[in-house]
C-alpha cells in the first residue's frame, strides 16, 4: 500500500446537546460509532497517533450539555477502509479478516 502517513489529514466531527448528564459516557460512544462509520463510508480510517477530541460545557441557564467530537483520518480508499483499523505513526493497523465471512461470501 502506498504510503498514508503524508496524506492530507481530515477532521471528522459532531456538535450537539446533551439533556442528560448521565447519558454522557453512552452517547459519546454511540456518537464515536456514528463518526467511525461516516468515515469509512468516505474512504477514510482513523489517525490513531492523533487523539480523539470530546469537548463538553454546561450551560448553566438553559441546564444543557453542549458537546463537541473531533476524530481525525486519512484516506485510503472505501474497499481499504474495510479492512485497516486505523494508522499511526508507524503502521498500518489491519483488521483481522474473519476466513469464515470471506468463504461465505464467496460462495453467495
Amino acid at each position: 500500500m502506498q504510503n498514508v502517513h503524508h496524506r492530507p489529514i481530515k477532521r471528522f466531527s459532531l456538535d450537539g446537546t446533551i439533556y442528560d448528564d448521565s447519558a454522557i459516557w453512552r452517547l459519546k460512544q454511540e456518537y464515536l460509532y456514528l463518526i467511525d462509520f461516516q468515515m469509512r463510508s468516505a474512504g477514510y480510517v482513523p489517525r490513531l497517533d492523533i487523539d480523539i477530541d470530546f469537548t463538553i460545557e454546561y450551560n448553566e441557564k438553559a441546564q444543557i450539555y453542549n458537546f463537541e467530537l473531533s476524530v481525525y483520518g486519512v484516506y485510503v480508499g472505501k474497499r481499504k477502509s474495510e479492512w485497516i483499523l486505523g494508522v499511526d505513526e508507524r503502521a498500518v493497523i489491519p483488521i483481522q479478516q474473519n476466513r469464515s465471512r470471506e468463504y461465505s461470501s464467496k460462495a453467495a
